[in-house]
């Protein structure tokens, strides 16, 4: 006589919320990457250093980026929703 064995089906490691809780720490750090680059100077030849130490660049970017990898730590950490456990099968 053949028995069939019950085959586990493997949980995934990242659920969608944990993947959507990383595409959102990514686009926070792109956001503080793009305002750290900040723009090109109209004459090159011309040091502004209002420009180049502004507050975008030297506070609010470094702020989120550190920002983003926190949110990417909390998306790796975070147990996905187990929809397995609630079935009784």
């Amino acid at each position: 006589m053949i028995t069939k064995k019950k085959q586990a089906i493997p949980n995934p490691l990242f659920g969608k919320e944990n993947f959507t809780w990383m595409l959102v720490g990514l686009v926070v750090m792109s956001i503080g990457f793009f305002l750290m680059a900040g723009g090109k100077s109209a004459d090159p030849t011309k040091f502004n250093d209002n420009e180049i130490y502004s507050f975008t660049r030297i506070t609010l970017s470094p702020f989120l980026i550190i920002t983003g990898f926190v949110i990417e730590i909390f998306a790796i950490m975070k147990k996905p929703k187990d929809s397995m456990d609630t079935k009784n099968s």
